[in-house]
């Protein structure tokens, strides 16, 4: 048995290791991306209305697509392919491109031809500046088919990764970034307002990021849509999905508010938020996203099987994991955030004053970083199970929490003048904290024992290496302050990993010595 859960911590530690190499590349093109945004639009009025337009078809992205959808249909899949014959595995994935294509022409029409009600209702401080909430019900007019391109890559997604390959559907955002860097340097010229090239590069990477996982599942089966309501796997796929979507809709009524209330402080409070989040996002996708990417399939398949000790071991292995690896990427933010966002974006409309705007968004996320990574591992664990009704009601009661305390940071003064739009990124972090906590004590009642007390020894053998790395972090920035800017983050960064790393090897923490046998043994193989 113990063999068999080293196994698993090994093919844990490998195969997210690969989704991190193909995560960093999608997320280093992302801020390629975000750069010249930064460069060409800044923090204005045009950046503001172009990120609200983004917000509306990738909410629903997210409620219907790569987030309800995939999780829902990766246990699904993962039954047939462990129980039922290849024939009926195909008939299953045609059935849900079948339905789903039509589910998502629908949806993109529908959003293309109420346009300027929905811009209305999630941007109210826009009502103010009729250009630009015209530029806005342009934009969204322009994106909302990224919504079906997204949709559909994000069924391609689970099958992927229910096969085992994670590589290429880390790797495929790239596509994306690719499209919007390219639109930008050569059609922003051509473009009346310029902003229309970014949002029709969104697009079309959209449907290019669809396309790259599709190729590989065309060899081995046929996507062709079928029409068939009635497939036992669609409709349990469906059962799934409908309580996951409205537990993803509890969250992204969190973002709307976010955004919501951010458009009623002060102009480029909305583009704060956004670059505050992508930083924050980098190492969420790097370790998080990527632990909850891998152990979804892995506990699926345990589930399939009865397995329910090797589930739980799965799940306590990936939350001591993402506590190792999240840790000291937020105490780096938090210290250093600053340096970084300077050498990402400041630069031409993007001025001192914004990055010090952002660094203080930064900040509040910063603090909720392991909190958000621990929702996608604990989310996962119940997804497992086939049981996507219990993160709902947990999400809304987080869910709850963050409007509460977004509109006492809009309408209490004393707390808006302080806070301003950091005050919106603390209580997403704050009502996350609730989530996890939550999730983690249900699973544990239910389930019973997920080695807690491993788990704690763990985490503050963590918090004792991220306080040396924060000491060196604070002399750091104080030394540093007069190199230059692309010496200085780089050569901390690496400093930084390279202590943290020694730090976790002279104590011995679990994790590391982890990842080192499992390298070593690749190694000697």
């Amino acid at each position: 048995m113990v063999e068999d859960f080293n196994r698993s911590h090994s093919a844990v530690v490998n195969t997210a290791t690969s989704v991190s190499s193909a995560t960093l590349i999608s997320r280093i093109l992302g801020y390629a991306r975000d750069m010249l945004i930064a460069n060409f639009f800044g923090a204005s009025m045009v950046a503001d209305a172009f990120f609200v337009s983004y917000k509306i078809p990738n909410l629903l992205r997210r409620l219907l697509g790569e987030g309800s959808l995939s999780t829902s249909f990766i246990p699904v899949y993962t039954d047939y392919l462990t129980n039922k014959s290849e024939e009926e595995s195909q008939k299953l994935i045609k059935s849900v491109f079948g339905a789903f294509t039509i589910l998502f022409i629908l949806l993109t029409g529908t959003g293309i031809i109420f346009a300027p009600q929905i811009v209305r209702l999630i941007a109210p401080g826009f009502a103010d500046s009729p250009d630009q909430l015209q530029l806005t019900v342009l934009l969204t007019r322009i994106m909302f088919p990224f919504l079906m391109a997204i949709g559909l890559g994000a069924i391609t997604l689970g099958i992927l990764n229910s096969w085992r390959k994670f590589f290429l559907p880390a790797v495929a955002p790239s596509m994306l970034s690719i499209s919007e860097i390219l639109f930008i340097l050569l059609i922003t010229p051509f473009m009346d307002p310029p902003i229309k090239a970014l949002a029709l590069g969104v697009v079309v990477g959209g449907f290019a990021q669809f396309a790259v996982q599709a190729i590989p599942i065309m060899k081995r089966h046929s996507i062709m849509p079928v029409i068939n309501f009635k497939h036992p796997g669609l409709r349990r796929i469906v059962q799934l999905m409908l309580p996951a979507a409205i537990g993803l809709a509890v969250f992204q009524v969190n973002s709307l508010v976010d955004t919501i209330c951010a458009t009623l402080l002060k102009e480029g409070s909305v583009s704060f938020l956004y670059y505050g989040n992508r930083l924050v996002q980098f190492p969420l996708a790097l370790f998080g996203t990527a632990v909850a990417t891998v152990a979804l399939p892995m506990m699926s398949e345990n589930a399939a099987r009865k397995q329910l000790g090797e589930l739980k071991d799965t799940f306590s292995f990936s939350l001591r994991s993402i506590s190792f690896l999240i840790l000291p990427a937020a105490v780096g933010l938090i210290i250093f955030g600053e340096p970084i966002l300077r050498l990402l974006f400041q630069r031409g409309e993007f001025t001192p004053y914004h990055t010090g705007q952002t660094y203080w968004v930064l900040i509040f996320y910063s603090i909720g970083l392991i909190f958000f990574a621990g929702v996608k591992v604990a989310t996962s664990a119940f997804h497992s199970l086939q049981d996507t009704k219990t993160p709902v009601i947990v999400a809304s009661a987080a869910m709850l929490l963050n409007v509460a305390l977004n509109l006492i940071v809009v309408f209490v003064e004393p707390v808006k003048n302080y806070f301003g739009a950091g005050g919106l990124a603390f209580a997403t972090s704050i009502s996350s904290a609730l989530n996890f906590i939550l999730l983690v004590i249900i699973f544990r009642y239910r389930n019973g024992l997920i080695g807690g007390k491993r788990i704690s020894k763990s985490v503050f053998s963590h918090i004792f290496a991220c306080i040396v790395l924060a000491i060196f972090l604070i002399y750091a920035r104080t030394w540093t302050a007069s190199w230059n800017i692309f010496i200085r983050v780089p050569a901390v960064i690496a400093a930084a990993a390279v202590l943290y790393t020694s730090v976790s090897l002279m104590l011995g923490i679990p994790e590391i010595e982890r990842i080192k046998k499992t390298y070593l043994k690749k190694y000697e193989d």
